[in-house]
């Protein structure tokens, strides 16, 4: 029997360990990465020329990143690895990808989606004035460029991620005004028997906090941002908000990052013609998935941030088990044994994950609290004015409707910086909960292509 075609569509924690399960049990598959060289966005690599230590760039994270990269470093004869190379498409059984402005079709029997995650953001007036980052690009800025993105610089938002690129900011000798958290103290006290399921990276929590304060980072919770100040020719100069008592403070500073959390990156899926559910607890959209990454579609399966954020840990066991998952369809043979301790582990990750929605809930209505002249869409500049004026006199109460009317969503992000805040913006207007608007369709291409692009004959 000819062996299975299988493309793996990202190289980060869920990619590398899903090959090298695949590898293990004698199959060559395709590593498709849109990144210059492998460990996703949590590992990423430094450039070859880079030579700063590990722990250095990777703090606590250190030993997982350098094991995840000695262990693709190993598998690269034994995969055909195709980075810088974009997958945009997928239609009729191929996978359609572009590198050096080339596009071509690859078919496969199998496919795993690890696209990974993104910034999940909400939108603050002022937050389109240059300076104003995610905290995933500010990430970028520090581990592949070796640069801060500014000189004083506010971290804005929710979630581990925001006290993670601080601490990782703070440690490379930039200079961090404050850190704003929008969910309250409590929030994280109610949730501790959730977090308790993984006690290590709880206290790894505990310490990236006291580090940030030990070197004299203000870090207030249960704020509420009001704008991000400047102007057009200067750019950030400062952030407003209100403090947990509802006092008004200021911050100076020429850099915001923010962030609320992780979303899956799903466009991929839905092209995949994947089933999708509205998960309650995060307020999104979700693919609909079993418990080892098979979706709605035969012969696609998910695995990592990109089906439930887990973090970099659970992405690894969600690589895995989208493999074991794989090669038993195909009556290959795996070790019940194996997917038994990989599920067992993967709960008490699913436990801590629950936790972190309670502890760092979505501030779902901020969105109602948007001024109308606030900038929801960037790359279009849809106001929230607009969006609600859609709504209200156009009667746009779904998602692809207000776009088709007013191109919320439609720019070079498709939605992946706007989509959840704009759900939420327009089930408000509307009165209707925010699950009936329903969710932005992916299209293909996933990301812009080259106007000169050319397609390689087959």
């Amino acid at each position: 029997m000819a062996q299975p075609r299988v493309i793996i569509i990202g190289a980060g924690p869920a990619g590398v360990r899903c090959a090298e399960t695949l590898v293990a049990a004698g199959l060559r598959p395709t590593v498709v990465d849109e990144n210059r060289r492998d460990g996703g966005q949590i590992y990423r690599r430094q450039p070859g020329n880079f030579t700063r230590p590990y722990a250095k760039l990777y703090g606590t994270e250190a030993a997982s990143a350098q094991a995840l990269h000695e262990s693709f470093d190993a598998l690269r004869a034994t995969v055909d690895y195709l980075p810088e190379t974009l997958a945009w498409n997928i239609a009729d059984g191929k996978l359609h990808v572009m590198h050096n402005q080339r596009t071509r079709s690859l078919p496969y029997d199998a496919l795993v989606i690890c696209s990974g995650a993104t910034d999940r953001l909400m939108p603050v007036k002022g937050w389109h004035l240059a300076g104003t980052y995610s905290l995933g690009a500010s990430q970028i800025a520090l581990k592949a460029q070796a640069c801060a993105i500014g000189r004083q610089i506010v971290f804005m938002g929710t979630g581990p991620l925001l006290y993670l690129v601080a601490s990782q900011y703070v440690k490379a000798g930039a200079q961090v005004a404050a850190v704003l958290d929008t969910s309250p103290f409590m929030r994280r006290v109610a949730a501790l028997p959730k977090l308790l399921a993984r006690p290590n990276v709880l206290l790894n929590g505990f310490a990236l906090v006291a580090n940030l304060k030990r070197a004299g980072v203000q870090v207030l919770t249960g704020i509420t941002p009001m704008e991000i100040k400047g102007s057009p020719e200067t750019g950030v100069q400062g952030v407003l908000i209100h403090d947990s008592r509802g006092n008004e403070r200021a911050f100076e500073c020429d850099a915001v990052a923010m962030g609320y959390h992780l979303r899956p990156e799903t466009q991929l899926a839905d092209l995949a013609r994947c089933a999708f559910r509205f998960d309650h607890e995060t307020r999104q959209w979700l693919p609909d998935t079993g418990e080892d990454g098979r979706t709605s579609v035969p012969g696609v399966y998910l695995a990592g941030d990109g089906m439930k954020v887990l973090g970099a840990d659970g992405a690894e066991i969600g690589g895995r088990l989208a493999a074991l998952a794989l090669l038993n369809d195909f009556k290959l043979p795996v070790s019940d044994d194996e997917i038994f301790a990989l599920r067992a582990q993967q709960a008490a990750m699913e436990r801590f994950r629950r936790g972190l929605v309670q502890a760092f809930p979505w501030p779902a209505q901020q969105a109602a609290q948007l001024p109308d002249d606030a900038i929801v869409c960037r790359c279009e500049a849809i106001t929230a004015g607009e969006l609600r004026r859609v709504v209200c006199d156009m009667g746009a109460r779904e998602a692809n409707r207000a776009k088709a009317l007013c191109r919320v969503g439609m720019g070079r992000c498709q939605g992946r910086y706007c989509g959840h805040a704009g759900a939420e913006v327009i089930a408000h207007a509307a009165g209707v909960p925010v699950e009936q608007v329903g969710r932005l369709r992916g299209q293909a291409p996933v990301r812009p292509l080259p106007i000169a692009v050319l397609e390689e004959e087959q």
